[in-house]
């Protein structure tokens, strides 16, 4: 396998297998986070410190409102149509030791929830905003959450069907957004604005 750098992209010379793309993820070294997206190898950016504290905000709203379940940090999913791709979540949210047994790449059976919050990198835009709700649909993943920090919004996707998250809701950081079932719970997202760019 051949890589190159074009653009200040990492691509590949020749076509990607998923089996190609789990290879070269398991001799990655730890500090890149590599992904598999319609077809295409991505680099995942390093969170910074108020990525790391909006997901710990949110793992504190779940434990809060649902503490049967757990937001398990770093989840490689597979997603996309006949499970092709592989998203390295931010977050997953399941029950308590759904991912028990599991290896790197879990099936997405027993995820409600995949959450991605953006980084200040080229590729959010396409990678959280365009690509990611079209692979967590096609998975049926029941909501993606994504915590927008570029436009200071909690975005709600629900309802998969046809690939497609037929309801999509934004709010404003500081108003309550509603999660929709099997949630059931709405965020305070009040917090959020500490954190705004």
């Amino acid at each position: 396998m051949r890589l190159e750098f074009v653009n200040g992209r990492v691509r590949t010379k020749d076509p990607l297998s998923v089996e190609d793309f789990e290879e070269l993820e398991r001799r990655a070294p730890e500090t890149v986070r590599l992904e598999y997206i319609n077809g295409k190898l991505e680099v995942k950016a390093m969170p910074d410190g108020n990525h790391r504290e909006i997901f710990v905000w949110l793992q504190e709203q779940c434990m809060q409102h649902r503490p049967d379940l757990r937001v398990y940090g770093e989840s490689g999913v597979k997603t996309e149509a006949y499970r092709k791709g592989r998203a390295r979540t931010d977050g997953a949210v399941a029950r308590k030791g759904h991912f028990k047994g599991h290896g790197e790449w879990s099936g997405s059976n027993g995820i409600v929830m995949a959450v991605e919050i953006t980084s200040h990198d080229r590729d959010t835009n396409q990678r959280d905003r365009i690509d990611k709700p079209v692979g967590y649909a096609a998975a049926d993943i029941p909501i993606y959450l994504l915590i927008d920090r570029d436009n200071n919004t909690v975005v709600v996707y629900s309802e998969p069907k046809d690939d497609r998250y037929q309801q999509i809701a934004s709010h404003p950081w500081g108003t309550p957004a509603q999660l929709p079932d099997p949630l059931g719970f709405t965020l305070d997202t009040e917090e959020l604005k500490d954190y705004a760019d």
